[in-house]
């Protein structure tokens, strides 16, 4: 038996579909959910979520929200969540090294809150098109 994943966002239902493992970011490091893992509730941080089919992996960049695991269902209510498919290898890149450079930069406690969420988002978005640009 596969686990049935679901990611939903504010705008839409994300993904809906089957896997074998999934790997999550979360709030305390990466979890690893298999089939009947232990329920659990857990908060997402911004970061690449893998996903494991019978034949291949593919990622997804998830931008915060919950994931609860039950009963080999895992339901992803994320902030915002982008296919490695939709995002520009160039483009992230870029906009990862700027967040860097914006981050090391930043002076004063709201700035450098602003500007540690941007590197991540980026960073997040960069993994995902780096695992996709691996298994071509």
């Amino acid at each position: 038996m596969s686990l049935q994943i679901s990611i939903l966002t504010p705008e839409r239902p994300f993904f809906s579909g089957e896997a074998e493992e999934i790997i999550l970011p979360t709030e305390t490091g990466q979890m690893g959910v298999l089939n009947n893992h232990a329920p659990i509730i857990t908060g997402l941080d911004v970061g690449a979520m893998l996903i494991r089919t019978k034949d291949q992996w593919s990622s997804v960049a998830l931008m915060g929200g919950f994931a609860v695991v039950k009963k080999n269902q895992v339901t992803i209510l994320a902030n915002e969540a982008e296919a490695a498919e939709s995002i520009n290898a160039d483009e992230a890149q870029a906009a990862f090294e700027e967040a860097k450079a914006n981050l090391e930069k930043a002076e004063g406690a709201k700035q450098k809150v602003e500007a540690n969420f941007a590197f991540k988002r980026a960073k997040a978005r960069f993994q995902v098109v780096k695992v996709v640009n691996k298994r071509a």
